[in-house]
């Protein structure tokens, strides 16, 4: 129910609409990256040019890429509050389908004896470990859904993903929850603030007997209503216009009740308003860093444990018992989520020159905060030099000095 509700929502309210979308930009961006440890550099390009050719043709339903289904992961996990991933083995390698979160059957709990049971769709064993989960073949509101029992689906080949906001959680909570009656109630006051302005545009006249002289029943029939136009009233009639009262305090209160919505989102005001009218770089600054600090603990704490490494050790055992590649099947991956753009680059690229110079971080850690990966920039760098110099081209830096090329 709170998902419909959600889902109603992101799609028709302009502002749970543009949180919907930056919530899901700041979590996933284009799309994380792996990055093999514990082998060698060539070992490491190996595996990163299978990954790429890979990603083109993850999706089992063939719309887009390893990369576009994290975006949809990330919408569901914002709106649904969790998303469901089925891992197929096809002839043609692994591939995954995203379903909505409501395919999994909610209202399939039961005892099953030795200490199993299934909660809301999944199942588990005695020591409270996910066995498997009971998805229905059709949303329960599609359009063309016919009656059919859920079928058990393993838990190796389902990824759900949610955020807990408590232990022992079995589903996911919107995260729109919080906000769905902040929503409801700005939209019902924009409403009504602009029906007001309608009515304060409508200019109704009213023509009163001052005295009670006027012999007139119809005094203005067929008034002229048009610039620099002159009507003479009867004799002992006056004309008032209706002037309907404005809530004088409106932006005031509909910046509090957006401030409001902004909060109960975990989102700064401007990314949930676009209004930057108020904004400065210290502001901005000051309101993204918990929020992206925020998003972090999504990415690695979530999207990393529940759907990118059981994707990544899924693909890896099955390429290594191919034979196309030759590494350990349980190499671990570093995660590389994209770098959200920054308030200010240069400042942030100086104290990034100041850590490397101290040795407070490795280039390696840099370039993968930068959202790239290092082999990739390296290899680039290393063709664009070889091109400068068969070509006789040279550059400078910043700071004047021609490049090494």
């Amino acid at each position: 129910m709170v998902g419909s509700r959600a889902a109603y929502l992101a799609a028709n309210n302009a502002w749970m609409s543009n949180a919907r979308g930056n919530l899901v930009a700041y979590l996933v961006g284009t799309g994380a990256r792996p990055t093999a440890r514990n082998v060698s550099r060539q070992e490491r390009r190996q595996v990163q040019r299978r990954f790429e050719t890979w990603a083109a043709r993850a999706d089992f339903l063939g719309r887009t890429d390893f990369f576009g289904l994290q975006q949809q992961v990330a919408n569901d996990l914002v709106v649904y509050g969790e998303s469901l991933v089925l891992m197929h083995d096809e002839p043609e390698g692994l591939q995954l389908q995203v379903i909505a979160p409501d395919h999994l059957d909610a209202s399939k709990t039961a005892q099953l004896g030795d200490g199993r049971m299934i909660v809301n769709g999944v199942e588990f064993d005695a020591r409270g470990r996910r066995l498997g989960y009971w998805v229905l073949p059709d949303r329960p509101h599609s359009t063309f859904a016919e009656f059919a029992p859920a079928v058990r689906v393993d838990a190796r080949d389902v990824c759900h993903i949610f955020h807990p906001i408590g232990s022992g959680q079995v589903r996911g909570l919107s995260w729109f929850a919080p906000a769905i009656l902040p929503a409801n109630e700005l939209d019902q006051l924009t409403d009504a603030l602009l029906v007001a302005a309608k009515l304060a545009a409508m200019h109704a006249a009213f023509v009163t007997d001052v005295n009670d002289t006027a012999t007139d029943e119809h005094p203005l029939e067929d008034p002229v209503w048009e610039p620099g136009a002159i009507t003479r009233l009867p004799f002992g009639t006056d004309v008032k216009f209706s002037s309907p009262d404005q809530v004088k305090e409106a932006p005031a209160l509909v910046r509090m009740n957006l401030q409001a919505l902004a909060a109960a989102l975990g989102l700064p005001e401007h990314l949930v308003s676009g209004d930057l009218s108020n904004a400065n770089y210290s502001s901005l600054r000051a309101g993204l860093m918990p929020f992206r600090a925020r998003m972090e603990q999504v990415q690695y704490a979530t999207l990393a444990p529940q759907f990118l490494r059981p994707v990544w050790e899924r693909w890896l055992t099955r390429e290594v018992l191919l034979g196309e590649l030759d590494i350990p099947a349980d190499t671990p991956a570093d995660w590389i989520m994209p770098r959200p753009q920054q308030v200010d680059p240069l400042k942030d690229m100086e104290a990034t020159e100041k850590a490397l110079a101290l040795g407070l971080t490795s280039r390696r850690q840099a370039v993968n905060e930068a959202g790239w990966l290092i082999d990739d920039l390296d290899e680039e760098i290393l063709a664009d030099r070889e091109r400068e110099a068969e070509l006789g081209l040279s550059f400078t830096t910043s700071r004047g000095e021609p490049d090494a090329a």
